[in-house]
């Protein structure tokens, strides 16, 4: 984890906003994946025209947002056919708190 590029990431309200929804993507979001014919486990992953619509966006902008938080290490990002799903990194998130405890 580099703390400069997580702290880049943060440092903007709309991405802080996007961290703290996929916290709890079933309450912060409909339902995902219902466009596929068969059921796929997306681990709480989110899509991002889901994300770019909450977040009142474009999904260009929001795909760049994204990518920034996962090159930080926040999220993590599994594609299925065309669409692509992100979700905390936990364990990133873990680290963070650890480092801002122990470090700062």
């Amino acid at each position: 984890m580099d703390p400069i590029e997580v702290f880049k990431a943060l440092a903007n309200e709309t991405r802080l906003n996007i961290l703290l929804w996929l916290k709890d993507p079933g309450a912060n979001f409909g339902p995902q994946g219902i466009h596929f014919s068969e059921p796929i486990d997306l681990k709480g992953g989110v899509c991002v025209e889901s994300i770019s619509e909450r977040a009142g966006i474009s999904k260009s902008t929001a795909s760049s947002y994204l990518t920034m938080m996962r090159r930080a290490g926040l999220l993590l990002s599994e594609r299925h056919g065309k669409w692509t799903y992100y979700r905390r990194n936990e364990k990133a998130i873990r680290e963070l708190a650890r480092y801002l405890d122990t470090e700062l």
